[in-house]
């Protein structure tokens, strides 16, 4: 009986819902296409893999006298990718094994795709301008094909108008207090960047700014309450900048040899983002739960099909 009930639960997702998710997948692609990009398959299992800012549970295969870790993000491979082509993308699932406080947020699940995008020596303007082209182009195909249905579904759906306003981290906090992001989440009409976050925030990775003290990165945050869309920024890419940054963050260097031999070989400069397609999809039909995004959802603290 519990097992029937898993399965009726994994596919209470709406049929209009997995059409919409659909075609937002589509539309993205098509778009990055158009502007230049290439899509490379996903990386499913690495010995290096997002160490993150949060703990979650461990996600590793043993493999002979080695391991292999899930994918939490594709961020190392798409900075190596950056060596054979300028623009790439990947619709890249990721495993974070997080931890069951999670599990009522509305907008966390164990197992997600987003949309990963690199570009080679690019900015953090360069990957925020090209979000806002691609979300004005997929919301306007989008009202084209299903506007009466999402509008049905979602009051609040229009299309998007950048450029988005830049919100910086550390003023945010001092106005708000420390739930400032959800705070100007539920307050915002349109979608808005959150830059400038602290370096103790974010994971070693991300390119430090002039100041030493924040990041050249951003979130994108959806209005009406949606929170976190998108994290990305620039990358550090030089050997000694890398190494720096991973000893402050006090990462395991020997786990990440891997990636450090790459780097002292040499990988270019580089920005990029990841974007979860379920909480876009989440914001567009107006869900209240993630888990209504996809098909055979999984939320944290428990099992399923």
């Amino acid at each position: 009986m519990d097992k029937l009930k898993s399965v009726q639960e994994a596919l209470k997702v709406k049929k209009e819902v997995l059409e919409i998710s659909s075609e937002l997948i589509s539309l993205m692609g098509q778009f990055l296409r158009r502007n230049g990009f290439i899509e490379i398959l996903p990386v499913i299992i690495s010995p290096i893999t997002d160490p993150l800012n949060h703990s979650v549970f461990d996600a590793t295969i043993k493999y002979y006298d080695g391991s292999y870790s899930l994918t939490k993000s594709m961020i190392f491979h798409k900075q190596l990718a950056m060596r054979i082509h300028p623009k790439i993308f990947s619709f890249s699932p990721n495993v974070r094994l997080e931890t069951e406080d999670k599990k009522d947020s509305g907008r966390h699940l164990i197992e997600f795709t987003q949309i990963d995008l690199e570009m080679r020596e690019a900015t953090r303007d360069d990957v925020m301008t090209l979000v806002e082209e691609m979300l004005k182009d997929v919301f306007e195909k989008l009202e084209e094909e299903f506007g009466t249905l999402l509008r049905e579904m979602n009051s609040h759906f229009s299309t998007i108008k950048p450029p988005f306003k830049r919100v910086k981290y550390l003023e945010a906090l001092e106005e708000y207090g420390p739930d400032f992001e959800s705070v100007l989440s539920k307050r915002a009409t349109q979608p808005f960047w959150l830059i400038d976050i602290p370096v103790d925030d974010r994971e070693f990775y991300d390119k430090l700014d002039a100041t030493g003290k924040t990041l050249r990165d951003m979130d994108l945050i959806y209005p009406y309450g949606f929170g976190e869309a998108s994290s990305g920024g620039e990358r550090e890419y030089e050997y000694e900048s890398v190494l720096r940054r991973m000893k402050y963050k006090g990462n395991d260097l020997e786990s990440m040899k891997w990636y450090l031999e790459e780097v002292k070989r040499g990988i270019p400069s580089s920005a990029g983002c990841g974007i979860g397609v379920e909480r876009l999809t989440r914001f567009v039909c107006n869900l209240e739960d993630i888990k209504n995004a996809r098909l055979f959802a999984k939320k944290p603290g428990e099992l399923s099909i």
